[in-house]
Formats: structure tokens, sequence, C-alpha cells
């Protein structure tokens, strides 16, 4: 197995003393203290890119570290659960009503009906809206106190399921004090109460004595954002961590058994290429690109076994599709790049995509591309990939995370209108079939047409699957009860302790 190159691991070398600082619990215990209620330190691979709003990518860092809840959440089948609600009736073909349980908000506040309401129908209004209501529009109100009606434009059969996003947490009112922003601090209603956020760097979390799904075991959680994947793993194995997410696969090896979990989850990387302007907007080297692209060789050689060359927008972790992908439809013939300039990003949060732009960019280059290669950390560049000032982008997305529906992530991702659409795809046939797709209401049918409607993605050449990845996260061996699921929603709850 390769080890790390030295410059890296030199650098993490020298992070191991901050970092060990960083994680100094403000309750004065020592590292591996006693475990009844010592406090996890957690290094976590991406900082906060929009101060922490629940309505984008950060969403899924309050839910991971245990600071917000929806109405409901994934079950290990993938299907809605209770959480703030403990019940729910459809009414009528546009309408659901949700029984609410006995919750308090972290500032003691009672969640309410009319709580729920107000702050479902902040996230409806958000602009860009969250990815779980991408061509959704939805309106709440208070039945009475414990009773909330959400009516949606068009009938939606997959609400329930919806409701259960990251990015459609439900927070107090004290949360949109601000007409601005969002502030998750002190507002949430999961088990962690979200004390103090110093920029991009590090974040301080206590346990919430008044959760409803009872006391959790960990006094709190110090957090610190390590974009560094070298540094993070190097945190774990100094004892400066108790958790490390996105261990780097070429030094997964290096770590103890006992302190090394794989999760196959439902995360796929793709090349996202520019459908609107730039070379890319050319079907016929949009083709070219996707020919010159080898997945086995990233699968096997940057990833080393712990990822599966790319079939599809789901992977082998979403089982209903192994084997039932399509052909894609309608792809153009390629044609000879002639030296056709590209610019192609992607971030180093999560380690091995690097490395896997270089091996693209050099795939590329022997096809005839001359590509400029750029890479920064995510939050510097989230707004540019947004605004399409990229030609190619490698990203590593869940394609479940935002809703746990098959159908959502195309409409957020791949349609005119959607909200994460990196690849800036805007193609008549392919909204007609999501939008057939996001009407199917059986179980079945609607897997069906989310497959149908992933060909005919594929065959505008918009998104190449690159590798379907299995994540490995660093645990220490004093450590109990870390929540890792296909979905990358969880981390910590109630049962995390050392």
């Amino acid at each position: 197995m390769p080890a790390p190159r030295p410059s890296r691991l030199l650098a993490a070398l020298l992070l191991t003393p901050l970092l060990a600082g960083c994680f100094s619990s403000p309750s004065g215990e020592a590292a591996g203290g006693p475990a009844d209620g010592a406090r996890l330190r957690v290094a976590l691979a991406f900082p906060p890119a929009e101060r922490l709003s629940p309505y984008g990518a950060d969403a899924t860092i309050l839910s991971r570290l245990g600071v917000v809840e929806g109405l409901t959440a994934l079950d290990g089948n993938g299907a809605a659960a209770p959480a703030l609600a403990s019940s729910w009736s459809r009414q009528g073909a546009r309408g659901w009503q949700f029984t609410l349980r006995e919750a308090t908000f972290h500032d003691g506040s009672e969640v309410t009906a009319r709580a729920v309401a107000a702050s479902l129908t902040r996230a409806a209004r958000a602009r860009p809206a969250p990815a779980a209501l991408s061509g959704v529009t939805l309106t709440a109100e208070a039945v009475d106190r414990h009773r909330v009606r959400v009516t949606t434009g068009r009938p939606d059969p997959i609400l329930p399921l919806r409701l259960s996003s990251p990015s459609l947490a439900v927070l107090s009112a004290e949360a949109y004090r601000d007409e601005d922003r969002v502030d998750p601090a002190g507002t949430g209603t999961g088990p962690f109460v979200l004390k103090d956020v110093t920029g991009t760097s590090s974040a301080t979390l206590d346990r919430y004595d008044g959760y409803w799904g009872g006391r959790a075991q960990a006094a709190g959680i110090d957090v610190r954002f390590v974009p560094d994947g070298t540094a993070r793993t190097n945190a774990l194995r100094s004892g400066a961590a108790d958790i490390a997410e996105a261990v780097p696969v070429a030094q997964a090896a290096t770590l103890p058994r006992g302190t090394r979990r794989e999760t196959a989850t439902t995360r796929t990387t793709s090349l996202l290429l520019n459908f609107r302007s730039g070379p890319f907007r050319d079907a016929g080297l949009r083709s070219a690109a996707r020919a010159a692209v080898d997945t086995t060789a990233l699968a096997e050689g940057v990833y080393e076994g712990h990822a599966d060359p790319g079939k599809g927008i789901y992977g082998p972790a979403v089982t209903w599709a192994e084997g039932r992908h399509r052909e894609p439809a309608g792809r153009a013939p390629a044609k000879r790049p002639d030296g056709a300039r590209v610019t192609l990003a992607t971030y180093d949060n999560r380690p091995e995509l690097p490395e896997v732009a270089q091996v693209l960019k050099q795939q590329l280059e022997r096809a005839g591309f001359r590509v400029e290669l750029v890479v920064r950390e995510y939050s510097r560049l989230e707004a540019d990939a947004l605004a399409g000032r990229f030609d190619a982008f490698v990203l590593a997305r869940n394609s479940l995370v935002d809703t746990g529906d098959p159908v959502a992530v195309l409409a957020g991702d791949h349609t005119c209108a959607g909200g994460y659409n990196l690849a800036r795809l805007c193609a008549p046939r392919v909204d007609r079939a999501v939008a057939a797709a996001e009407r199917a209401v059986g179980t079945a049918e609607r897997r069906e047409a989310a497959l149908r409607a992933e060909a005919e993605i594929l065959g505008t050449d918009s998104v190449v699957p690159l590798v379907h990845q299995r994540v490995v996260t660093g645990v220490g061996r004093t450590v109990r009860g870390v929540l890792l699921d296909p979905y990358e929603r969880t981390l910590i709850g109630t049962g995390t302790r050392r």
C-alpha cells in the first residue's frame, strides 16, 4: 500500500500538538478520562460553508452532530420513521397531517404546531431552495397545539420521507430573528445543543438534558474542522481525536483494525460536465470526455479497492437498483477534442478527490483535451461551482442524503430548476423523465421511473459516474455507539460515548 506523501505526513505530525490543544475538554477531563459523561472529540472533514445554515450542505453537519431533527427520520430500510412527529396521515390528495410528540427546543420553548409550521414555511421560502424541496411547493399551518397540516402544490406521495431531510430540520423562533440568516445555535431539538462556533475551525456542543429521546451519555462534543485528511487520521492515531471522519484510503490500513470502520454508502463520485457554457456545451465533447474515463483505474488505483467502478447515479448500496440500470439514451457521437481547454475543479476535504482529479486530468489529456486543475477547500469552491465557473467538476454526492427518495436527488441535481445542479444540466427530455418519476406513487413504480430518468440524465453525458464509495471512519478504541449509516446523516447519538 502506498505510504503517505512525506510533505503531508510532516504536516500532520506538526498539526498533532495543535489539534490536541483544540480538543482539550472545557470540563478539564483528560483524554481517555472516565467513560461516563466524558466529552467526545470529533474531527470533521467539512468546515461550515454557509455559516451552518440548514438549507445547504451544512445541514448534514448539524444532523451528524445530533443538533437538529425533522418531523421524520430514515430507518434502516430507508423508510420514514417517527422523529418530532409521532405519527402522520394523508389528508386528501395534497395534504398530510402530523401529530407532534412532547418535546422542547434547546432554548426551553415547546415544540408546538405553530413553531413547526413557521419553521417549514421559512424553509419553503429559502432561496436557493433546499434540495429536498426542489420542484416542490408547500404550506404548513397549525391545526391545534400538537397537530400540523402540510399541503403541497401538487400531490406528493413521499412527503413524510422528504421531511426527514436535514435541510428541513425544525428550529425555534429564535433561529429566525435575523431575516438574512438562520441560526441553529441554541434553537434545535436534538440531544446536543450548539453552544459556540469559531468560524470554520471549531465548534462546541453540550448535552441537552431536556431531550425527548433520553439523556445523552456524552457530556458534550468538541468539534474541530480539519479539511486535511492526513491530519484527521493522525489526530485519531495520536489520541487527539476520538472520532475522525473520511479517513483517506491510503492510510486506512495503517490504523489498527479495531479503530477502522468501513461503511458501504449511497455516495457516488462523479465527473460533472458544464452543460450550459464552455467547451462542454458541445455534446460531442462531453461524449469524448466520458469515453476517456477509465473508472476501474480509479476504483482500484486511487481508492485501493475501497470503492466500486461507477455504473450509474445509484451504486451497489442502493440494492434495488443493482443490476437494473438502463442503457443511457440519446448519446451524441464523440468528437475529437483537438486541444480544447477545460478547467477541472474539485475539493480536498475528501482526501481522494484531488488524486481522482489528477488521474482524470491525465486521462482527458491523453484523449486530446488541455486541462487546468483547480483544487480548493469545499467552502471556498461551492459558490463558483454553483455559478458554473468551471468546465468540469469532481463531486462526491450521497444520492439519498437529501430525502431518502431516489427521485429527489435527480430533481435537485439534474433538472433546469435544480438547486444543486453543478453540471448546469437543462434538457427538456430529462425534466420530463424526472417529472414523471415525481408523479409515481407506489415504491416499485417510483424506483422504475427513477431508473428511466437516470438513463436520460446519463444520456446527456453531463454526468459521468466514476466510483461508488465505501467510507472509512476512524473510531477510538474506547468509543462506543458511533452511528454509521449509508445515508451519512448520523454520527453522534444519545448512546455515543467513551
